[in-house]
């Protein structure tokens, strides 16, 4: 050990590989400030002051260009498809829709700006890191010097906007933050036999039922509790017209209908006629018109994929043009094929969810004979299952983004029922 008890001169020990010294018991320097000379021997050289300068500069290059390159990728494809319904936006102009100009200065903004948040807060981040490294030895202030490079790091998420509402990315930060905690205590003396049921294999799944319970009967009884986009986004794939899910609503809450009409004009209006009984006891009828329920689960499954297939097209396919840009031409046909696979897969995973929530939730209404708000949560709860068609890689980033938005989603309808204060946006 050095003087002044920074740096480490020990051997490796007999495991070359291990990053724990054998002899005093502590960590390696981090690869990020120190560099080494051998693999027999841990040699640590500081960097120097243009190597942590480069650090900081790539740090924040590469943190605006995976922010830009994903909301302006996903803000291309929501473009086009807006360019599709051209005709529909300009009947709708009267009614406040923003023309596809207005959209396009929009999205470039978004775009802007979450590019800069994340290069903000990367270079943020390293910049802080590097600085109290420097200025109070890498290894004495090892402990917490990520924690407070991260405090000071966070407020870069006002770059996003200051009238922009955080509370999504908060709460995501905040569940992604509790998941390396987490994995800190498996991994601790201390608390690792408390953290050992988090260990369970399939508690992404778990997490993510739980989370859709909340989600999707917000979806069918509470929809302004959940964030604008993604009330769109489930309103979009949840393919339901608004007035079928105020029948359902109106059903499960006990309330008299009072737009019966209205969803026997909207099933006029492609092409079914029905007849609506307002004393009727399960909503079937209402969510499917016509179909039987198994018909109306195949048809809206085919529908559904269609639906899919444009969302997970830009999440392979722009990061793959960003990650693996230097690869593009040696192996374009296998990152190509990979990306497809991808989009095929994720893709099936939404339909087959969006699909479950209106299967689970038929079948219960007609084995119990009755619609209410425990039969919606129920009914919603084991849609989740269908994210064991994801990769287990990408299972628990899923689970958390939708835990997140649950969590939003139960604390505002809290909120709304007086069991909490009231806060302002």
């Amino acid at each position: 050990m050095s003087p002044d008890g920074d740096v480490c001169t020990c051997s490796a020990g007999d495991h070359a590989e291990d990053p724990v010294c054998a002899h005093c018991r502590k960590s390696d320097p981090s690869p990020s400030s120190f560099c080494y000379s051998s693999s027999l021997k841990y040699v640590p050289v500081p960097l120097s002051d243009s190597e942590k300068l480069r650090r900081v500069v790539t740090a924040s290059i590469k943190g605006f260009t995976i922010g830009a390159g994903l909301k302006g990728g996903l803000a291309v494809f929501s473009i086009l498809a807006r360019i599709r319904k051209r005709k529909l936006l300009a009947s709708l102009r009267t009614e406040g829709a923003i023309t596809n100009n207005e959209a396009i200065v929009t999205a470039l903004k978004e775009t802007l700006r979450y590019g800069l948040f994340l290069g903000t807060f990367a270079g943020t981040f390293v910049s802080v890191d590097e600085i109290i490294a420097s200025l109070g030895g890498h290894r004495r202030t090892a402990k917490w010097r990520a924690l407070l490079a991260g405090l000071i790091a966070g407020p870069s998420m006002l770059l996003t906007g200051h009238n922009t509402q955080h509370t999504s990315l908060a709460v995501y930060i905040l569940m992604r933050a509790a998941v390396l905690a987490t994995r800190c205590g498996i991994k601790s003396k201390r608390f690792g036999r408390v953290c050992r049921p988090l260990t369970w294999k399939h508690g992404d799944i778990f997490l993510m039922c739980l989370s859709s319970s909340q989600i999707l009967s917000a979806y069918i009884l509470k929809q302004e509790s959940l964030p604008l986009s993604y009330k769109s986004f489930l309103n979009k794939h949840g393919g339901k017209d608004i007035t079928i899910l105020q029948g359902v609503k109106e059903i499960a809450s006990g309330l008299p209908f009072t737009n019966l009409e209205a969803i026997e004009r909207y099933y006029k209006s492609v092409g079914t006629n029905i007849k609506l009984d307002p004393a009727m006891k399960v909503p079937c009828t209402i969510v499917h018109g016509g179909q039987s329920c198994s018909g109306h689960i195949i048809s809206f499954l085919i529908q559904a994929y269609k639906r899919a297939l444009p969302v997970y097209l830009p999440v392979y396919l722009i990061p793959a043009l960003i990650v693996h840009r230097q690869d593009l031409l040696k192996r374009h046909y296998t990152i190509l094929l990979k990306g497809l696979l991808g989009t095929a897969r994720s893709s099936l995973f939404l339909s087959v969810y969006c699909t479950s929530a209106w299967m689970w939730t038929c079948l219960l209404f007609r084995i119990f004979k009755m619609c209410n708000v425990p039969m919606v949560a129920m009914g919603t709860f084991p849609t989740g299952l269908a994210l064991g068609i994801e990769k287990k890689s990408r299972r628990i980033e899923i689970s958390l983004y939708c835990l997140a938005r649950a969590i939003e989603s139960f604390f505002t309808c809290m909120a709304d029922t007086g069991y909490l204060p009231q806060t302002k946006n």
